[in-house]
């Protein structure tokens, strides 16, 4: 059978164009040049179509075959002629593909973010080393980070509030939860209700609100939002039914159950039988 040649210009943007490829024992490195014309200002969003510059930059792809990919740009920065913008001179992104100032492609990072999600960061770390992507769990971190606060906040009539503890017994904080959706839309320090008087303040739509029983929690919801309902969720109620069935058994039963004496003869008196016949046979004997 012929062998085939993998064309690898199909996997980037065709506005980059690969010079070489250099394949090594763990690394591949694929040399490659920008194309583009015009580009995107990320501050004032005018089209520039002037080169300032040529510059290079070295971005890690997704492995292959376990070998870590590292892409050797070479691209261009452009002028920005708008008077009123303040980024005068900026770097390309060639089509989004290898974004600003960043040292991985963007399909990497999101398998990245994919990956810490479903496990964690030490263990995709780990999961990484085994196919080829140099990264630790410190960057993972920071990368989750960075992408959290992209994320636009979602406006919704509905909330649960709960606490929830950074260290069980010492830090707690307060989870707000999309009561629709029910996946968490933002995590306040503390449990006061002082940061869940600011969250409400920006987010008067609100309607129904669903709470545990802390009294914080319900004198913040009647200040900043005395229009809304507020709901005991299915969790807190089978607590306050436990803590009254607690409550009544607590004030019908004694502490403490005296055993009755007869009851305790009676057990005794099979065990002091065994003990006589035991020193009958030993006479015997």
């Amino acid at each position: 059978m012929a062998q085939q040649e993998i064309d690898f210009s199909k996997f980037y943007p065709e506005s980059t164009k690969i010079l070489k490829i250099v394949n090594m024992k763990n690394e591949i490195h694929i040399f490659m040049k920008s194309l583009t014309h015009m580009q995107t200002c990320p501050a004032c969003k005018k089209e520039c179509n002037e080169y300032n510059s040529t510059y290079h930059r070295k971005i890690q792809d997704l492995p292959i075959f376990k070998k870590t990919v590292y892409i050797h740009l070479t691209a261009y920065r452009y002028y920005c002629h708008n008077s009123e913008c303040k980024q005068k001179v900026f770097c390309e992104t060639v089509d989004g593909f290898f974004g600003f100032k960043k040292r991985m492609t963007e399909r990497l990072e999101d398998f990245l973010i994919t990956l810490t999600l479903k496990t964690s960061c030490e263990g995709a770390s780990r999961v990484c080393e085994k196919i080829g992507v140099n990264i630790s769990g410190d960057t993972l971190i920071r990368l989750i980070i960075k992408a959290a606060n992209k994320i636009e906040p979602v406006k919704t009539d509905m909330i649960g509030v709960d606490d929830w503890a950074y260290k069980k017994g010492h830090t707690y904080g307060t989870i707000i939860v999309d009561g629709r959706t029910h996946k968490p839309i933002d995590l306040l320090d503390g449990r006061d209700g002082k940061n869940l008087k600011e969250w409400l303040k920006q987010n008067q739509q609100v309607k129904i609100v669903t709470r545990d029983r802390a009294s914080a929690y319900a004198s913040a919801i009647n200040e900043i939002l005395p229009q809304a309902m507020q709901i005991a969720d299915r969790f807190h109620l089978h607590q306050n039914i436990l803590t009254a069935i607690k409550d009544v058994t607590a004030q019908n039963i004694p502490a403490k159950v005296k055993i009755v004496q007869n009851n305790e003869q009676k057990v005794t008196e099979p065990v002091n039988n065994k003990k006589k016949l035991i020193k009958t046979q030993r006479k015997k004997a």
